[in-house]
């Protein structure tokens, strides 16, 4: 079975300050063309549909002319799969799911604590498609009131515990979440001391997880737990990322192999670094003409100011997003921001701990303590 698999389009999504709306209808279009030249049996698109949970009314046209374009794209037999995001509102997703389920596209509803398989079937046997839109503990708990939820990952856990997979068939599931120790990168929202990670052990009764959430594809310890990433950059920390679209075609047993599409932006991003005279200069920047367009970062080494640096660099550099320094004032200020990046990657316990130790002068939290803040941590978390 032919499995086309995306995901975090964030449609009507603006980066500083720039709308990426044309950006998103051209690369909408290349999913399009892929679908038509590959002819899957299933495509999914693994959540984060809308980048707003109350999107723009541009936004929701262009999702509509895509999700038209791409049905037409696909050959009648093939299925369209898409769940919501945590980006997305999952009443906004879920309407009009039973109609649209009618024309073999099929919307994930609202969580409700029972996921029913969409099954399709190819030379090799059938196929279930498990649709889970994102979930945090908090929801499942509230149909769960009498199962231990502490974690995503025992939110994860149950969710597909209530599921009654059937293994003697392949079996896929397409969900939204933070799996542990994926990459992730500077266009994605996180919590702190990655408290919304899921343990990949959770899915092995499924022979390809189509993830969406993380703008980076990747595989989580094993190659059929895959993020495809998202289609465009929207971070500079994607700068040097090859953004593709997932081809998973799985054979009889469930092994899967892989194919990646390349996808092109209108607008590519770029990190520009050098003084101001260098990157104003005339042979600089009309050697490289395409710089004039693409969505840039300028790092400056001058040692001091600029004045106006963005707005003078502008007339060159059409659409540049930002402007940085590197030299012995910033160098100076960045072991205060290594120190904060440092705390970032703490959990809130660890964090707790050393407030503790400063205000009281113990070392270390007892165990008892220690069980009793992560207990607190969890309710301020998933409180609504």
């Amino acid at each position: 079975m032919k499995i086309i698999h995306t995901s975090d389009l964030h449609i009507g999504k603006n980066v500083n300050g720039f709308s990426m709306i044309d950006e998103q209808r051209h690369v909408l279009g290349q999913i399009c063309d892929v679908v038509r030249q590959q002819k899957p049996d299933a495509v999914l698109i693994a959540g984060d549909v809308y980048d707003k949970s109350v999107p723009s009314a541009e936004a929701v046209q262009l999702f509509d002319e895509f999700l038209t374009n791409l049905s037409e794209s696909a050959t009648p037999a093939a299925h369209i799969f898409i769940i919501s995001g945590n980006h997305d509102s999952a009443e906004r997703i879920a309407f009009g799911a039973q109609i649209m389920g009618r024309q073999n596209i099929h919307l994930s509803p609202v969580y409700n604590g029972t996921v029913k398989p969409v099954i399709i079937s190819d030379k090799d046997g059938p196929v279930a498609f498990y649709m889970l839109p994102f979930i945090k503990p908090v929801l499942v708990r509230h149909f769960f009131e009498n199962e231990e939820i502490n974690s995503y990952t025992d939110a994860m856990r149950l969710a597909i515990a209530k599921m009654n997979i059937d293994k003697s068939i392949r079996n896929v599931l397409i969900c939204h979440q933070f799996v542990t120790n994926a990459e992730r990168s500077e266009s994605e929202e996180t919590i702190v001391g990655g408290l919304d990670n899921v343990d990949a052990q959770v899915f092995a009764d499924f022979d390809y997880v189509a993830l969406g959430h993380l703008h980076r594809p990747q595989s989580c310890e094993r190659p059929t737990i895959r993020y495809s990433g998202s289609p465009l950059k929207y971070s500079f920390s994607e700068v040097n990322d090859d953004k593709t679209i997932t081809i998973a075609d799985m054979g009889e047993n469930g092994g899967v192999e892989f194919n990646f599409v390349p996808t092109s932006p209108l607008r590519d991003w770029v990190d520009l670094r050098g003084t101001y005279n260098e990157l104003t200069a005339l042979q600089y920047y009309d050697s490289r003409p395409e710089l004039r367009e693409n969505y840039v970062r300028v790092t400056l080494t001058d040692e001091n100011d600029i004045p106006d640096a963005i707005n003078k660099l502008r007339t060159i550099y059409r659409n540049i997003m930002e402007v940085h320094y590197d030299n012995k004032r910033t160098r100076t200020k960045s072991i205060v921001v290594n120190n904060i990046d440092a705390t970032k990657q703490k959990t809130p316990t660890e964090l707790f701990a050393e407030f503790y130790e400063m205000q009281n002068g113990e070392s270390s939290l007892t165990a008892e303590q220690q069980s009793f803040i992560k207990e607190i941590m969890e309710r301020v978390k998933n409180r609504e």
